[in-house]
């Protein structure tokens, strides 16, 4: 027997601001949304939760319906996983197939309901408007890139997520933050949030120095962008290649994704 999908009540707005697009940045640690005008600018003071566990799909749903409920109404939802994501299916949520979150040990039962779960149709469903989910790294590019050459995209939270654009165009996503980087330590393992509070901020800025060097030699990028909450801790000389962008990138990035220049319907 299927669980009911909770449904937010619409709320009335002015027309001069349509369309409206609900956008939604899922991390490891809090959920965030905000609503934004056409133009791509914040209509409404960001809103944010912090991320419960266990985490099943349902309870991401219904989680987020709470959090959108002071907001006011909106014509579509954008949405940034950190996984991926193909066609608005789940193919992978290394965040919510954990017990207790990041680091602790995997649910084979949330693994499983996370495996393809179409989280664009259920947040449609909830929400009652059109609904597109991309990896949260890839959104944050969105909002980022210039569009000119190869342009990476990294984010320092929980984890390290990883986005490529060549000519503004979105390339084909990787899963980079769950790939060796030494032996079998990950990129996550290496320069992630729990990595940083236990080897401390000069260590870890020293890590994510290192990091940088090795996406230059595997990418040869022609400009590097860094996001996310840790962003905010680094203290290296990022180099002339390199820029630290919007912390709320991450929800700006969802006005480009109803743009078929950056995305493909």
């Amino acid at each position: 027997m299927s669980t009911p999908i909770t449904r937010a009540t619409p709320r009335p707005r002015a027309r001069s601001l349509t369309p409206v697009t609900l956008a939604i940045d899922i991390g490891g640690t809090g959920l965030k949304a905000s609503l934004l005008k056409q133009d791509g600018t914040m209509l409404s003071d960001r809103v944010r939760v912090e991320t419960a566990y266990p985490c099943a799909p349902q309870a991401m749903v219904d989680a987020l319906v709470d959090l959108v409920k002071p907001l006011e109404s909106f014509d579509r939802v954008s949405v940034g996983f950190p996984g991926v994501v193909r066609n608005g299916l789940i193919l992978s949520a290394p965040h919510f197939v954990t017990e207790h979150g990041p680091g602790t040990a995997v649910d084979k039962g949330l693994r499983t309901q996370w495996d393809q779960f179409d989280l664009a149709g259920a947040l449609g469903g909830a929400f009652a408007a059109p609904c597109r989910v991309i990896n949260d790294a890839d959104m944050q590019g969105l909002d980022c890139v210039q569009g000119a050459g190869v342009e990476l995209v990294i984010t320092l939270g929980t984890g390290m997520g990883s986005s490529i654009f060549q000519n503004g165009h979105l390339g084909p996503r990787t899963e980079l933050s769950h790939h060796p980087l030494f032996d079998n330590i990950t990129y996550n393992d290496y320069v992630g949030d729990a990595t940083r509070k236990r080897i401390g901020k000069k260590k870890w800025n020293r890590r994510v120095a290192r990091t940088i060097d090795v996406l230059d030699a595997l990418y040869f990028y022609d400009h590097l962008f860094i996001g996310g909450g840790n962003a905010r801790h680094l203290t290296i000389d990022l180099g002339a290649k390199a820029t630290l962008i919007d912390p709320n990138a991450g929800i700006l990035g969802g006005i480009r994704l109803w743009d078929p220049h950056y995305v493909e319907s």
